[in-house]
């Protein structure tokens, strides 16, 4: 059975997590192995007897005594193909079937198969079946790794498997019957003795004492001395017929074939060759056959994959990349006209890289290893199956998910195989439900509790199951109270089932939680669901401490689900899981259903009756007892009676109160159909009897007897606390604690424990589902502290008193002794002696191992015998000299490590090594290689040197290393050259890879052997890693330190220098507390120079190192000197500077000051105090000294030293203030001191200055300060006041003065004044020369970038290129530029400013004009440029537009007008005449028209009309009249256009006044009108 992880990292077996299932087959086994063993001495006593008669019947006569041995021949081929056949009798045919040829091994081996064969042809007794099938046992758990000497002297639970198939074995030499029944009779005992469950086992020449004692014990002491006196004389007349039998086959020069070198089993990787030899000699020279699995292997059929070679009597059979299927039993055969002889071994080829032991496997045996199994596919394979990423101890909540995973790899990997997954809780099969889940993807196999209940807590168990092996893993999952709904409620019940069931009441039952929330539990309430509804209905109004109650009131054939809640004084808990569902129903009926199912469920079960038949009355029911009574009901349980016919019975149940006569029927109205009833409403406290009676249809029967007088009152009481608590030490997170059980406990439910940490006061459960025995894992603790434990015991009726405390126990992995050590090696040779090394534990069981025994053993003939003790003291180092050995003998050696908690398990034999004198020039090869300071990309490794040297000291080392998984060949050299020392540092590491290393030494003669590689190591860094610091404290020490925070109690700091232990404490002191060391140099020289490493025990490999070289030691050195003698250090030196009034600051800063520190301030060699004209002042906090005087005078001219004195430690600062440096210093005081003064009341904080805004304006700004609302501000040029409309409001305290459209006459000298009754302060700018060119510079810049882009216009003179700024200046140089040429301005190119607009003309444009334009503007600094493109499309669009604005400006310039001359408004008297001219221009001259009232007027006597030169129009009436008031029109026309110039004509009567005569009305217009 797998352990847990916490237990198997500690071998620390925790039996408590034994599988039942295991306990009691180990049980059933043992008691099988006591009953076997009795008629093991019945049949050896029997045997005995029949043997000697035998062995007296063969020494009659010569003749029959060659006859004998010729049919022991015989009889012994036979056999040994049988034998093989069946995979048995591995030790017989190892030793030639000498054994069953002369009966001496039967003595010397107690080997029962051939006693009882003897027995068996003694007697006559003949079976002719000649086949059999052996199973291995059912269920095994997987088995530990054994020393070889423990494999020889235990019998293994295991039978050796047969490969599949039927054989039919034939006798090619026997011929006689005879012989064939003697074949017969020895294979039939044989296979009854395998059968019987005996098997074929393991063993040692001669059986250890302990079975050799356990037998004879079984034995009379008269017939354990006659058998050993029969077996002498049997041994020794047998022993005497081999010698005399080998002589004739040699004398006559003809005997059977004889395996000299049998051929060697052999365990490989896929894709290896192997070859497999033996050497056969017998004359005439053997026959060599070769089989698999009993099949002739014919190379043909697969050429490339056999290679078949015999050659002077050896053979060789060569297998080429072997793969899973070549996995078999192979078997040489050698034959001859004298008999056959095999030989057999077993190829094993592995995918996965599993231990495996392959000392199971000697040279010319037959034994299958022990864990191979038959498959159901038909042939032996061995599976290891193996767990990774397994789950560990969990911790879950209740209603949380929890899952469960493993993977699992196993080998070899069948597809038409797969495992058998199961999982176990507390040794219990899980079927799969709505709260578990399980799956397997084939390769992991999880468990998902989908709402975690405290019913889940408890040991899971994963079984892999492969044909008839399994193995399995386990670890405990605990499940705690979720929170509660109401603060100090108690925790839920757990487990709700049904006890009884019947049609009218459900009898239900829980377990009490662990957690009561702080004050006891008053009851519990049970709640009731019809299933197929969601209502809940409270089934007691008050609590019920005992924890069953009968839920009454059900209707009869409805299924009911139940839940259960605790209550105390703080509140209800969360209901606990509901209970699985059940039918209201007779137990006869719900019987019935079960055997006979119905029609699916519809909710309601309708029962019907069948007629009665005629009958017997029944007799009275049988047996009738109480089976359960509490204060709430009584359990009635019987037999139904022999009397009852061929019809069923049914039942009446009737009661008295105890004492009286008056019997009452309990069921009047319907009869009870089984045989079990539960009574309530019963009167507590007094006592009754009852009886039941029978009924059918014949009637009702006698009442059966009455039961005794029953008390209703609960029976079972509250079991008492248990006792004796022991805790005891597991691992580092686990305590294991037992107790002795409840006295007089009745219906013990199981038990609660609880822990605390010391001095908390705090009580927490270790388990929260009670239970069962008296032992128990408390997991989850925290690693260092101290805890105490109490338990108590839980039944129906509640939980006990809490047992007394136990005494605390601190949380630490438990001491078991180390595991085996390994690679063994042999480091030197002589004639008589050897040396041994190997490598120390891999688990050391927490606690230092104290030395180490050594046993060896001969090797004779690749047979192992008896181990032998080399030491009888203990050896701390892991290399040993064996003395007193035989010369050229080969010997098998094992070594166990032994720790304070005792002796560990032996190491498996090493493999042979012969015990001969070395005499190589070279060395041997280095051992006990170690790595430390792991990290991701360097360690280093230590080993030690060679035990032989050879024939010249070791001059150096050479490391190699290669990639874990990279083959033998990718061994390379990390060093070039050899290295003296015995340790070295690898780099240049990849981070993550895993990695071996090994060591050669070398001399004079060449490198010698490699050592045996180190165990991989992983090339990473791991968390909380920590180096070695160097630190010099404040007197000058020096030291090394080194921290560790995974510490255990036992762990210890060792330090060494070049990787040796340092033994000189004169020059180093070691100082370790708690989880810090510190190694102090006394006096630091170098003889002090090296590697200093520091590593700590009984943790993973933590360790570091420190490497003092000789400038480290001159630094370390010079730091501890300042630390000896020490200086204040300053974070500045003396410095001075002048303060706002003008004052004078020396000052200075210490980086550390402690508050005793003191500070003496010297002028010129005087020391000058704290005073009036001097302020000192020390701040101790920051270090900060400072001294500050009001004003500098010629006398302060000198050295000013700043003295400091903190502790031991000194220093000081100086400033010589001589000559121009004093002057500089004081002028700038004063200066400083001046403007303290001016700046106490309006003042300027900056001065007056200028800046040109964007429009191309000139601001002249101040920043003022300490103004108020009287402060003025008056502005000046050139001393004449400048008027500002309004009063500055001195926003923002900026002051400006705007000056728009800039220029020469703007310069001059500004002056601003600031004053009020405070004061006053003034700023002058000076515009003049050099800073008014600036300013202009400055201005032109502003206008030139606000240049637009060249924007083309068409005019009827040409084409205009212009742009436009925002102001213009003439100190702004503009210039053109046609085609990057200069342009020169003509009459028809002319440029020009015309505003703000920046023009060049150009008249009538030619094809020449067109090209690149470019406008520079000069600010007198920098060149500001803007281009145009006048070519193309824009060009010709330009000169289109002025063509045509030029044709219009002719057609203007040239149509027909009226040029003047014409009023608007004509007033005249009647009878005048009116004489009207105008002047009218046209080319070519006009035509002349005249209208009145928009009608043509045509010129007559009345009205003459003229039109003169073509320039001058006149209109003449000679005498008007009313009749010519009116419009009037002049029309002028040519070919360039027409215009109109109207009049208005009103003639008037003197005597009336004037007439207005009314004008058509022709709209509102001007009075000439183009057209």
């Amino acid at each position: 059975m797998s352990l847990p992880f916490y237990q198997r990292h500690h071998q620390h077996f925790d039996r408590a997590y034994r599988h039942k299932e295991l306990e009691s087959t180990l049980s059933q086994y043992q008691r099988e192995e006591k009953r076997k063993s009795a008629i093991y001495t019945h049949g050896s006593t029997a045997y005995s007897k029949e043997a000697a008669l035998a062995y007296h019947h063969g020494q009659q006569s010569a003749a029959s005594s060659h006859e004998l041995a010729e049919s022991y021949a015989h009889e012994s081929a036979a056999h040994s193909k049988r034998s093989s056949a069946l995979s048995l009798g591995s030790e017989l045919i190892s030793k030639k079937a000498e054994a069953y040829h002369h009966g001496s091994e039967l003595v010397n081996k107690k080997a029962e198969a051939y006693r009882l064969g003897y027995e068996t042809y003694s007697r006559g007794k003949m079976l002719d079946d000649y086949s059999f099938k052996l199973s291995p046992k059912a269920k095994r758990a997987k088995q530990s790794i054994l020393s070889e000497e423990e494999k020889e002297n235990t019998a293994i639970e295991y039978v050796v498997p047969v490969f599949r198939g039927r054989q039919t074995h034939i006798s090619g030499i026997t011929d006689t019957e005879e012989e064939r029944i003697k074949e017969s009779a020895a294979y039939i005992a044989r296979r009854n003795l395998m059968a019987a469950g005996e098997g074929i086992t393991v063993a040692k020449k001669e059986t250890s004492s302990s079975m050799e004692e356990e037998t004879h014990q079984k034995k009379s002491r008269k017939i354990a001395i006659q058998e050993t006196a029969e077996e002498m004389v049997l041994k020794k007349t047998l022993s005497d017929k081999i010698e005399f039998h080998r002589k004739l086959n040699e004398d006559k020069l003809l005997h059977a074939p004889e395996f000299v070198i049998k051929p060697r089993s052999h365990t490989i990787w896929e894709k290896e060759n192997v070859k497999l030899h033996c050497t056969v000699t017998g004359w005439p020279e053997p026959r060599v056959t070769w089989y698999k699995n009993h099949v002739p292997i014919n190379v043909h059929i697969n050429p490339g994959k056999y290679a078949i070679e015999s050659r002077y009597g050896m053979h060789s059979l060569e297998i080429n990349k072997c793969d899973f299927e070549d996995t078999a039993q192979y078997r040489a055969s050698a034959m001859n006209v004298k008999g056959e002889l095999s030989a057999y071994a077993s190829l094993v080829v592995k995918r996965y890289k599993g231990e495996f032991d392959e000392s199971c496997f000697h040279a010319g045996t037959v034994t299958l290893p022990l864990s191979f199994g038959v498959t159901p596919h038909g042939y032996a394979s061995k599976f290891e199956i193996h767990f990774i990423d397994t789950f560990e101890v969990s911790f879950g909540r209740e209603g949380e998910t929890m899952s469960l995973g493993c993977s699992v790899i196993i080998h070899p990997d069948i597809k038409r195989f797969q495992p058998e997954i199961q999982w176990y809780r507390n040794g219990i099969l899980i079927s799969p439900s709505k709260w578990v889940q399980t799956h397997w993807s084939g390769e992991r196999a999880t468990l998902t509790l989908t709402h975690a209940n405290k019913e889940d807590e408890g040991l899971y168990t994963l079984r892999v199951v492969m044909g008839d092996y399994y193995d399995q893993y386990s670890a405990y999952v605990f499940v705690r109270d979720a929170d509660a709904d109401i603060p100090g409620a108690p925790g839920s019940p757990l487990d709700v089932k049904c006890l009884d069931a019947n049609k009218d009441y459900v009898i239900i039952s829980w377990k009490q939680p662990a957690v009561d929330g702080g004050s006891p539990i008053l009851g519990y309430f049970i709640d009731k669901c019809e299933v197929g509804t969601t209502h809940w209905s409270q089934c007691n109004e008050t609590p019920v401490k005992f924890a069953r109650f009968p839920v009454t009131g059900l209707i009869e054939g409805r299924s009911y689900i139940f839940r259960v809640r605790a209550v105390n004084n703080a509140g209800v808990s969360i209901p606990s899981r509901i209970s699985e569902p059940v039918a209201a129903l007779d137990p006869a009926d719900r019987a019935r259903l079960r055997s006979h199912p119905s029609a699916p469920w519809t909710g309601q079960i309708i029962v019907t009756e069948e007629e009665p038949t005629e009958g017997i009355v029944p007799g009275p029911p049988l047996d009738l007892h109480v089976t359960e009574a509490t204060k709430n009901y009584i359990v009635l349980g019987w037999k139904p009676p022999f009397e009852r016919g061929h019809e069923g019975v049914m039942y009446f149940v009737e009661k008295c109160v105890a004492g009286t006569e008056n019997w009452q029927r309990v069921n009047t109205e319907i009869p009870v159909k089984s045989p079990r009833f539960a009574l309530f409403d019963l009167a507590e406290g007094k006592s009754y009897q009852f009886r039941v009676r029978c009924c059918n249809s014949a009637g009702i029967g006698e009442p059966s007897e009455a039961t005794e007088a029953t008390v209703v009152r609960d029976k079972l009481d509250i079991p008492s606390p248990p006792s004796h608590l022991v805790p005891v030490r597991n691992t580092d997170t686990s305590v294991v604690v037992t107790w002795t059980e409840s006295k007089d406990a009745k219906e013990l439910i199981g038990y609660y424990v609880e822990a605390s940490k010391v001095g908390s006061g705090h009580w927490e459960p270790c388990n929260n589902n009670p239970v069962k025995g008296t032992r128990f894992t408390c997991h989850g603790l925290t690693t260092g502290d101290h805890y105490t434990f109490r338990v108590r015991a839980v039944n129906a009726a509640g939980l006990s008193e809490y047992s007394q405390e136990s005494e605390a126990i601190e949380v630490k992995a438990a001491i078991a002794p180390p595991s085996p050590p390994y690679d063994i090696t042999v480091l030197e040779s002589v004639h008589d002696s050897m040396v041994l090394g190997w490598k120390q534990p891999k688990t050391v069981g927490g606690a230092d191992i104290t030395g180490y025994y050594v046993n060896y053993r001969e090797v004779i003939g690749g047979k192992p015998g008896e181990w032998k003790e080399a030491n009888i003291k203990a050896v701390s180092e892991r290399a040993y000299r064996l003395h007193d050995l035989k010369e050229n003998m080969t010997y098998q050696f094992q070594v166990a490590a032994a720790n304070l908690a005792g002796l560990g398990p032996p190491s498996p034999a090493s493999k042979s090594f012969k015990c001969e004198e070395w005499t190589i020039a070279v060395p041997g090869p280095p051992h006990d290689l170690s790595c430390s300071e792991v990290r991701k990309d360097s360690l280093v490794i230590l080993w030690k040197p060679p035990i032989y040297i050879g024939r010249s000291p070791v001059t150096g080392f050479y490391v190699d290393m290669k990639k874990t998984d990279a083959p033998e060949e990718h061994w390379r050299s990390v060093n070039e050259k050899a290295v003296a020392n015995k340790f070295f540092k690898i780099t240049g590491l990849k981070e993550g890879t895993s990695y071996v290393f090994r060591v050669r030494a070398a001399n004079q003669a060449g490198v010698g052997k490699p050592s045996d590689p180190t165990d991989p190591v992983i090339a990473e860094t791991r968390p909380g890693t920590k180096e070695v610091v160097v630190e010099v404290d404040d007197n000058g020490v020096i030291s090394l330190n080194f921290e560790c925070d995974q510490m255990t109690a036992d762990s210890k700091f060792i330090w060494s220098k070049n990787y040796e232990p340092i033994d000189d404490d004169s020059r180093l002191a070691i100082d370790t507390k708690g989880g810090k060391s510190k190694a102090i140099f006394k006096d630091l020289s170098e003889d002090d120079l090296g590697i200093y490493s520091c590593t700590v025990t009984d943790t993973d490999g933590v360790s570091s190192s420190y490497t003092l070289d000789e400038e480290e030691m001159k630094r370390l050195l010079a730091l501890s000197h300042e630390h000896k003698f020490p200086v204040v250090p300053l974070k500045s030196e003396l410095a001075v500077e002048i303060l706002e009034k003008g004052q004078v600051r020396f000052w200075m800063q210490a980086e550390k000051l402690s508050p005793h520190g003191k500070v003496n301030f010297v002028f010129n060699d005087k020391e000058i105090v704290n005073g009036e004209k001097y302020k000192m002042k020390v701040d101790h906090t920051s270090g900060m000294i400072e001294m500050v005087m009001d004003r500098l005078e010629d006398v302060d001219e000198g050295t000013y030293t700043f003295q400091i004195q903190d502790g031991k430690a000194t220093n000081q600062s100086s400033l010589v203030l001589i000559g121009d440096v004093f002057q500089k210093l004081q002028k700038e005081a004063e200066f400083q001191r001046q403007e303290w003064f001016r700046k106490q009341g309006p003042h300027f904080v900056e001065y007056l200055g200028w800046e040109v805004t964007p429009e191309c304006n000139v601001l002249l700004k101040c920043k003022v300060a300490n103004i108020k609302k009287e402060t003025h501000i008056v502005w000046y040029k050139d001393e004449r006041e400048i008027m500002v409309d309004e009063e500055h409001d001195f926003k923002d305290g900026v002051c400006t003065l705007l000056i728009t459209e800039f220029s020469k006459k703007d310069a001059g000298i500004y002056e601003v004044i600031l004053k009020d009754d405070r004061g006053k302060d003034k700023s002058i700018l000076k515009l003049l020369d050099t800073a008014f060119a600036d300013l202009m510079t400055e201005v032109c810049k502003v206008i030139a970038l606000s240049a637009t882009e060249l924007k083309i216009q068409s005019t009827e003179e040409g084409i205009r290129l212009y742009s436009f700024v925002s102001y213009y200046l003439e100190d702004l140089r503009v210039s053109w530029s046609h085609n990057d040429v200069k342009m020169k301005y003509t009459e028809r190119v002319k440029t020009g400013v015309t505003g703000e607009q920046i023009w060049l003309q150009i008249n009538e444009p030619t094809p020449s004009d067109k090209g690149r334009y470019i406008l520079e503007l000069f600010d007198g600094k920098t060149g500001h440029t803007k281009t145009v493109d006048l070519s193309g499309q824009a060009f010709d669009e330009a000169f289109a537009e002025f063509q045509r604005l030029k044709a219009l400006a002719i057609a203007e310039k040239n149509r027909a007008r009226v040029l003047g001359g014409l009023p608007d408004v004509v007033t005249i008297q009647e009878g005048k005449a009116l004489n009207l001219t105008c002047s009218v221009w046209g080319n070519p001259a006009p035509e002349v028209s005249w209208m009145k009232n928009e009608k043509l007027l045509t010129g007559d006597d009345h009205i003459i009309l003229k039109f003169e030169s073509g320039k001058q129009a006149s209109f003449t009436i000679t005498a008007v009249s009313t009749a010519d008031s009116g419009r009037y029109s002049l029309i002028v026309k040519n070919q360039y256009g027409t215009e109109t110039s109207d009049l208005t004509i009103s003639v008037f009567i003197p005597e009336e006044g004037v007439t207005h005569v009314p004008l058509p009305d022709h709209g509102k217009g001007d009075k000439k009108k183009k057209a």
